[in-house]
């Protein structure tokens, strides 16, 4: 492959990556200090029904129409797992968990008899970032960036409906780029791997900075789906530093 479409290829797919893990840092640590881990899977895969729904009754549309679908699905899952989260704290992981297999389910069932329905859900679980062009990320970038300037600048916007509003506009946009399983790797796997750490923000985002860079290149090289492959890179930099931290502690309790 010419070096110039080399570029234009992995060009967007690394801008795409590497904002998902900037602005999915903050929010996974959140997600696993509240301890409701599936959550991000849950809003993930209703703002995705969103998406599929919009593709399949709503004639031809554009970018934004199915943006405002999914963000509206992903809000209103958003609204009521907080509600959840207040009344009904020593199930929400079950009902989050409950609600991740019904919208999986109704995809399924809405896509059973697509003509590319087995695309349209391979898409939507394990997103398609090399072909994420540089309009995709211009069209989100403003977003991410709404949602990283509100959550340092107002950090009281992280309690109650606050979190889960600007979570839900996260997912919204990261399902479409990258697919639900890598939302939830790079949500959840930076933040374990700063569990440990003294300063756990640079330590979240250096792992997802670690972690897309290889991804990518390693899809482009053995010619894979970049998505599962940037779950299995997240798992292995998140398990590094994991392993790290673990023996920079046992280190400094022998000494």
């Amino acid at each position: 492959m010419p070096s110039s479409d080399l570029v234009a290829i992995v060009g967007p797919a690394l801008a795409a990556g590497l904002m998902l893990a900037l602005v999915h840092a903050p929010l996974g640590m959140e997600v696993l200090r509240r301890g409701i881990i599936f959550v991000d899977l849950a809003v993930a895969q209703i703002a995705g029904l969103g998406l599929v729904g919009a593709a399949i009754w709503l004639h031809e549309p554009s970018p934004w129409a199915m943006q405002a679908v999914a963000l509206a699905c992903a809000l209103a899952a958003g609204l009521i797992f907080q509600r959840i989260e207040r009344a009904l704290p020593r199930v929400q992981e079950a009902l989050i968990g409950v609600s991740f297999v019904l919208a999986a389910s109704l995809a399924i069932l809405l896509l059973a008899n697509h003509v590319r329905g087995d695309e349209a859900m391979r898409h939507l679980l394990s997103g398609e970032m090399l072909f994420v062009t540089w309009g995709d990320v211009a069209r989100h970038a403003p977003i991410y960036a709404l949602i990283t300037a509100a959550w340092f600048a107002a950090p009281a916007l992280r309690r109650g409906i606050g979190f889960y509003v600007l979570f839900a506009l996260a997912v919204t946009s990261s399902v479409q780029l990258a697919g639900v399983y890598v939302v939830f790797a790079s949500l959840i796997l930076p933040a374990l791997a700063a569990v440990q750490a003294r300063r756990p923000y640079r330590t979240a985002w250096l792992c997802g900075i670690c972690a897309v860079p290889s991804g990518i290149a390693a899809a482009v090289l053995a010619d894979a789906p970049a998505g599962p492959m940037l779950v299995v890179s997240y798992t292995l930099v998140a398990g590094c530093f994991a392993l790290f931290f673990a023996l920079w502690q046992a280190f400094r309790r022998e000494g």
